[in-house]
């Protein structure tokens, strides 16, 4: 539900399917941490992530050893480093299974855009961002993040990624694509999920090239499952209404019940009130904390 460590559900998801990732001590020195990606085959650039986070906060694209250290710097945990996926493409995929079915479905899609800007030959990279809603929302992050370059003047129709991973609190737009479901991709989720030990309800977030190659299993790979604590990201598609989003977040609460009283029956327990009251409460403290990153 919150305040799970990533790398424990990255260990529980069959290699082939994800990223080269490990965990590295927030103690341990730059030369380890080099010689650790060496060793794992991950080069720069790479992606670094808090091993305990939320919302995509933290969350930072590594281009080099100076960039290393200021990231390791700030960071007060521990954290993973990540190979780069490179696939143009993010998609975000609800998955539901009871526990005593051998398949499972997808309950949504959603495509993410990331934030981004394009150039008109005249305006700088600033006052594109200022342009638009949603990239002004992220300025300070941005200025952080891009220094003096983010004065720079991009050609007429070049297009700049501002954050490359597909974070809705980072920016990224959601775009409601469910009606795209189809059975092969639902069958090569569920070959993936069955294999994750425990695994009944959540949201994949994957990579991938196009999205036939995806429903055929090819060419994709998963940046992160996220457990009960996730949401059908669909609901942040901007023609949806409130009353869509209260809607398929009901919907989807019923069936964690449903999904919680079978395995209660299996012997499993339920969180106490007074763990998740301290769960949301370290979450909340993590939250803060991250957002002084």
């Amino acid at each position: 539900m919150g305040m799970e460590p990533k790398m424990e559900i990255y260990d529980l998801i069959p290699p082939q399917y994800i990223p080269a990732t490990i965990r590295i001590k927030q103690e341990t020195n730059l030369a380890e941490i080099l010689k650790a990606t060496s060793e794992a085959d991950i080069r720069f650039p790479f992606i670094c992530k808090p091993d305990i986070g939320l919302k995509g906060l933290g969350v930072d694209k590594i281009k080099d050893a100076v960039e290393l250290q200021t990231y390791k710097n700030k960071i007060s945990d521990d954290f993973l480093i990540q190979e780069l996926i490179t696939y143009p493409n993010e998609i975000g995929i609800f998955y539901v299974r009871f526990p005593d079915e051998q398949k499972g479905k997808i309950t949504g899609l959603v495509a993410k855009e990331f934030l981004t800007v394009e150039g008109n030959g005249k305006d700088s990279i600033l006052v594109l961002i200022r342009q638009n809603p949603r990239s002004y929302r992220q300025l300070t992050e941005l200025r952080k993040k891009y220094g003096d370059y983010i004065n720079t003047v991009l050609p007429d129709g070049e297009k700049f990624i501002l954050v490359p991973y597909g974070s809705h609190t980072r920016g990224s737009k959601f775009i409601d694509i469910t009606g795209q479901l189809n059975d092969k991709l639902t069958e090569t989720i569920n070959q993936i999920c069955v294999q994750v030990s425990g695994f009944y309800f959540g949201r994949l977030d994957i990579r991938y090239a196009s999205f036939d190659e995806l429903s055929e299993g090819k060419n994709f790979s998963i940046i992160e499952i996220n457990g009960s604590g996730s949401e059908p990201t669909n609901i942040y598609d901007p023609d949806h209404s409130l009353f869509f989003a209260w809607k398929e977040l009901i919907r989807h609460w019923k069936l964690m019940y449903q999904i919680s009283a079978i395995n209660f029956q299996k012997g499993n327990p339920y969180l106490s009130f007074r763990e998740g009251r301290e769960m949301l409460k370290a979450s909340s403290a993590l939250e803060a904390q991250l957002k002084l990153f």
